[in-house]
């Protein structure tokens, strides 16, 4: 569910419809959920062809634009907006950040790489908590408890049984346990669903970074947006 800017740029951005965020939520069908129950556990990093494995994709059917209030005085609305045409954003599409590759760039001795099984020992999701790692954006100018959701997903077909939220919760009591004060996660414009579960979880979106990936001409047009939950 992170959004980092590994994703690609797939299909247009045009305008349908306009819902602001803060004001008016479109009308959603409520249906009982089934919440699957999952065995989660730490694994090491040479078992992270395990996670590998676990599909980290998502369907963009909106998105969110920033909308600048008196020059940014005002402050800023997230606005949602439908895509004229869905279209997929796959993370492991760019193989050089797959979680086997994470070892290449980083110190992943400490971090706490989780993965959910159910109860038929099928890879269902999982989560990664980074910990004293240079990981942008997180790594500047934050505070020096903070730990970073680096990584979370679960597999598109258990999608929407709440193996997400027993993840995110054993990330939180993972990253507390170890001593930290607060949880960051970064996503960006595209990832609806990732920003309200990030809500739903009593996080609350710190910051808004308009030109956040500016330097990354297929995903330039994306915003920023961060994310915290103070432990």
């Amino acid at each position: 569910m992170t959004g980092r800017i590994t994703s690609r740029w797939s299909g247009p951005y045009d305008k349908l419809r306009v819902t602001q965020l803060a004001v008016v939520r479109r009308p959603r069908t409520k249906a009982r959920r089934r919440t699957m129950s999952v065995t989660i556990k730490e694994i090491n990093a040479d078992q992270l062809a395990l996670y590998d494995g676990i599909p980290s994709w998502f369907e963009v059917k909106s998105m969110f634009r920033v909308e600048v209030i008196a020059a940014g005085l005002g402050g800023f609305r997230l606005v949602e907006e439908e895509v004229v045409e869905p279209f997929i954003r796959d993370y492991n599409s760019h193989h050089e950040d797959n979680p086997t590759r994470w070892v290449s760039h980083f110190d992943v001795s400490r971090w706490g790489i989780f993965l959910a099984t159910d109860d038929e020992g099928q890879h269902v999701g999982g989560a990664t908590v980074a910990i004293d790692a240079p990981v942008y954006p997180m790594d500047r100018f934050q505070r020096q408890d903070l730990a970073v959701l680096w990584d979370l997903r679960v597999h598109p077909e258990h999608r929407k049984q709440g193996i997400g939220s027993q993840l995110f919760r054993y990330a939180v009591d993972w990253a507390w346990s170890k001593g930290y004060g607060q949880l960051g996660m970064e996503t960006d414009s595209s990832n609806v669903a990732a920003c309200r579960f990030y809500a739903r979880q009593r996080c609350e979106l710190g910051a808004i970074h308009r030109f956040g990936y500016i330097g990354v001409p297929e995903v330039a047009h994306y915003a920023m947006l961060l994310w915290y939950l103070d432990l």
